[in-house]
């Protein structure tokens, strides 16, 4: 059946939302799905330039005639939420809201940033872990989204309309959300990570449709892995971003900041088995690779030096890499990017 999982083969921001976008747009998408809580920011840039932000809606927000929808196993700030609506001019008739997905309520954001996880292990503090576990442990206190007046004329069964639209053979891209360094299974750096699981099947379980509707997998990774600020864990090659800028020879520092919390990332040199690992437990069809552009300033360098930097990678992983990211906004096929 036709769909597309979109999930990270790092430590988060990968650019996995600019993927989901370009997934949707390319492939002529009937549906969106965004998974997961308030506590990562997924980045996308319109066809005027501007650059979006969503933190809950999928990035094919931006994109008139894709339908969306927030899955059962998403955890909702209704204040993120409500601006996004409202900023990108989402009306009910586009957007729809399973019943059963969890608001994030001030006492969730309360106990989580109490517990002391912002400082050991560099959480974003959102509320979304603190959702999660009063989920897990059947608390009174869940509040469901379709409890909650704003939502009511957004509420509708997610499975039941992406069942329908798979019945017209219709694509649908599932937009999964951090990385598989993350993932409390499978990553190997518990307690150094977040709440929920972040591989490809799981998403397909938070979304309610069968592993047999899946027949596309996309693994976005980074030519520069990131973690966030903090004691979050093991970087493997860590370095710093005065280092990347002297790589790349650009004339101004290069930094990055967390989407959500605005701390400087993290950043490291290629590390493969992170990747490897990720590979192996999602089997993705195809991988994009984004950032490729801090290999040099000079755009025109960049392929040569991409060149070399990609047949080095691609001694060490166990697939191939399929599209290269080079800004914000642009991917292209890797036969394309060098030429050939």
């Amino acid at each position: 059946m036709p769909v597309t999982v979109v999930v990270g083969g790092q430590f988060g921001s990968e650019g996995k939302g600019k993927v989901a976008h370009y997934l949707a747009k390319t492939m002529g998408a009937s549906h969106a799905v965004r998974c997961g809580g308030s506590n990562s920011g997924h980045t996308v840039v319109d066809d005027n330039g501007k650059t979006w932000v969503f933190r809950h809606l999928p990035t094919a927000a931006i994109i008139p005639n894709v339908k969306l929808a927030i899955c059962a196993g998403s955890y909702i700030d209704i204040e993120v939420l409500s601006k996004e609506i409202e900023a990108a001019g989402i009306t009910p008739d586009r957007l729809i809201i399973d019943p059963e997905a969890v608001i994030i309520t001030q006492e969730c954001k309360d106990a989580e940033r109490d517990s002391g996880l912002v400082q050991n292990i560099g959480s974003t503090g959102s509320g979304t872990g603190a959702a999660v576990a009063n989920r897990v442990l059947r608390k009174s206190s869940v509040v469901f989204a379709k409890t909650h007046r704003t939502l009511l004329p957004f509420i509708g069964n997610v499975a039941s309309e992406l069942r329908a639209s798979l019945n017209r053979k219709d694509r649908i891209i599932l937009e999964g959300t951090q990385g598989f360094g993350l993932s409390p299974l499978h990553s190997g750096f518990f307690p150094k990570v977040t709440s929920r699981d972040t591989t490809a099947a799981a998403v397909v379980s938070e979304v309610g449709l069968s592993p047999l509707d899946v027949d596309d997998i996309a693994l976005v990774i980074r030519a520069f892995p990131i973690r966030v600020a903090g004691d979050s864990g093991p970087l493997e090659y860590e370095t710093s971003w005065s280092e990347i800028t002297k790589i790349g020879n650009f004339s101004n520092p290069i930094t990055e900041m967390t989407t959500v919390t605005k701390k400087i990332r993290r950043v490291g040199l290629f590390d493969a088995n992170i990747v490897n690992q990720a590979i192996l437990v999602n089997a993705p069809t195809k991988i994009f690779m984004n950032h490729i552009d801090y290999l040099n300033s000079d755009i025109l360098l960049v392929r040569e030096r991409a060149q070399k930097f990609l047949s080095v990678i691609k001694q060490k992983l166990s697939s191939r890499i399929d599209f290269i990211g080079t800004s914000p906004s642009n991917i292209e096929t890797l036969s394309h990017f060098l030429g050939w």
